[in-house]
């Protein structure tokens, strides 16, 4: 009987309202939520088994209200020389756990090109 009672004096004790941090959904929330250094690891290597391409680098990351959305530059062709390569930039959608719930991809070019930028409205 000891430990019946015990144990319900740590339950109440642990629910108590005395400063002490309580076990509610938005607590173990957090506590599950990924680091934003775990969440590109993770979108690299996720989008790099599902498509069986080489993610090498993120070019933009950003917290939404549904997860984290990552855009991803991946190596789709090798060619030699390597600048002739082709490369894409993948759009990753994660959910606030870091799992990828979709991707598509947005831009293909070739890697020794730059952007063609405008400028003064031309």
């Amino acid at each position: 009987m000891a430990n019946t009672r015990d144990t319900s004096t740590s339950q109440n004790s642990r629910n108590s309202p005395r400063g002490e941090e309580k076990d509610t959904d938005e607590n173990v929330t957090e506590q599950r939520r990924p680091k934003p250094m775990e969440v590109l690891r993770q979108a690299r290597a996720q989008l790099s088994e599902l498509t069986g391409m080489t993610a090498e680098n993120v070019s933009s990351f950003e917290q939404t209200e549904d997860g984290w959305s990552v855009e991803v530059e991946v190596l789709e062709l090798s060619r030699v020389p390597d600048t002739m390569s082709l490369m894409a930039s993948y759009q990753v959608e994660l959910d606030p756990e870091g799992q990828l719930t979709g991707y598509r991809r947005v831009r293909r070019y070739e890697r020794g090109r730059a952007d063609a930028h405008r400028q003064g409205g031309r």
